[in-house]
């Protein structure tokens, strides 16, 4: 699991920019450049140094040329060669607007484009890096300039007060753009992180579907042979004499064939014919179950289980639903998360009434923070704190994909998981199905249950 934790923390300092990717971009911005450029001079007829734009023009194009010719068009490029070709994307366009009116060139703004990229797709610190080039740049570019191509005979010129204020919002863009595609893209690439996850864990998954396929074709393979041995022992067994000190042999090796026939029976039973005992589970025994590997932990952990204070008649029954793997664990996940940030004592209650199953997980620790409780149980968010570090100065470790997995799997059988913090200290988990939904079917019919002040209640309470 640490391996998987290491390649998908590392995923987050490495680049994800393609050559083919940033070689398109560029020919569209030299094709963009030659455009205007064309416009200007040959449509509008202003004058610009057009031989010294057109050498930038054709500089970007011939680097285009190189890279796909020296390097695949699939090739990755490293944070640090893709931080140097984008830089140079800012530093060609910047000599562009110096030569064809510095921040007053209504282009001035495509200034932002390199840092985007990178903040798509390369780690921050590069982008913080390209982000202070482009500053830079723009505040040469307020009074070093040439003039702005315009008509020869009325000059255009603009307030500096007014040139600070382009250079301002060329520098609010930046910065907006940046952070808006930098938490866009780490957003999704923790979903595609959790999809992995998810995507290892129904592989594990159809590999243990392809054990159960091995072992009923062992069984099927294994029962003629057992069935043969059970018949010769039955044959030796009636042929030998009653005081022969081979029949308890014969006997013993009869009954551990007709064990080894009955165990294969039971692997090639199939999934839907379970047990009729362990198909089914009370809230009591779910919880039970659920807590049983955090029993023998330093921190005690307390189970009740009991009607609310509003249940009456059938609703006073303890619920009786189908024993589902994901919703043990995902509450043993959460009593596991308790029993990690509890000072001494967690506790896991259930009531139940008429129309809903309420399961409560608390302990006596810190609590949520209340700038995470609101995040608590999307993909990388946690509160777990390092290993051997008091909690109290531990900074957050973890992946964040345990609470995550186990508020999926409870919301896929139809819980709602709600989280908050005691008045008396302490965090709570309270996981809520509707009676209808937690019940798998209605239960046997058992007497009702008596009423008034005399009713028994049935109260389980364990502590570790």
């Amino acid at each position: 699991m640490n391996g998987g934790e290491d390649r998908i923390r590392a995923d987050y300092g490495e680049s994800r920019l393609r050559l083919q990717t940033i070689v398109r971009l560029r020919w569209f911005a030299v094709l963009g450049q030659f455009t205007a450029i064309s416009v200007v001079y040959f449509g509008f007829g202003y004058a610009l140094p057009v031989d010294s734009c057109l050498s930038l023009l054709a500089l970007s194009a011939w680097l285009n040329v190189f890279l796909r010719l020296r390097y695949p068009s699939r090739y990755r490029l490293s944070p640090r060669f893709a931080t140097a070709l984008l830089a140079y994307d800012i530093l060609q366009l910047a000599s562009l607007l110096y030569l064809t009116g510095g921040i007053t060139n209504p282009f001035v703004f495509l200034i932002v484009a390199p840092v985007t990229v990178s903040a798509a797709t390369l780690p921050p610190r590069n982008t913080i890096l390209l982000g202070f080039i482009a500053f830079a740049a723009a505040g040469v570019l307020i009074d070093h300039h040439l003039p702005l191509p315009w008509q020869q005979q009325a000059g255009f010129t603009l307030p500096t007060v007014y040139r600070v204020g382009l250079f301002a919002s060329v520098c609010a863009g930046l910065m907006f753009q940046a952070l808006y595609a930098w938490r866009l893209s780490k957003e999704s690439r923790q979903m595609s992180a959790a999809l992995a996850a998810s995507e290892l864990v129904l592989a594990r998954e159809q590999h243990l579907h392809a054990l159960d396929g091995l072992a009923a074709a062992a069984a099927h393979e294994l029962g003629t042979p057992l069935a043969t041995i059970v018949l010769v022992t039955k044959e030796l067994e009636r042929e030998l004499p009653g005081d022969s000190p081979h029949r308890e042999d014969i006997e013993l090796l009869r009954s551990q064939a007709q064990r080894c026939r009955e165990i294969l029976q039971k692997l090639t039973r199939s999934p839907g014919e379970q047990d009729p005992l362990h198909a089914s589970v009370s809230v009591t025994e779910l919880l039970e179950e659920a807590a049983a590997p955090y029993r023998l932990g330093a921190k005690s952990v307390r189970l009740t289980a009991e009607p609310a204070e509003d249940a009456v008649g059938p609703g006073m029954r303890q619920p009786i639903g189908e024993r589902q793997p994901g919703v043990i664990y995902g509450i043993g996940n959460l009593i596991e998360n308790a029993a990690d940030f509890a000072r001494s004592t967690v506790e896991v209650a259930a009531e139940w009434n008429t129309r809903e199953v309420v399961v409560t997980v608390s302990d006596d620790g810190p609590g949520f923070p209340p700038d995470v409780m609101e995040r608590l149980g999307e993909p990388y968010v946690t509160t777990r704190p390092a290993e051997r570090i008091p909690a109290a100065k531990a900074k957050p470790s973890g992946l964040g994909l345990g609470f995550f997995i186990a508020q999926t799997l409870l919301e896929r059988s139809g819980a709602t998981v709600t989280l908050s913090n005691r008045t008396k200290g302490g965090a709570e988990v309270r996981i809520t199905w509707g009676r209808s939904a937690f019940e798998e079917r209605e239960p046997p019919a058992w007497p009702p249950a008596p009423s008034g002040p005399s009713a028994p209640i049935r109260r389980l309470e364990v502590g570790a």
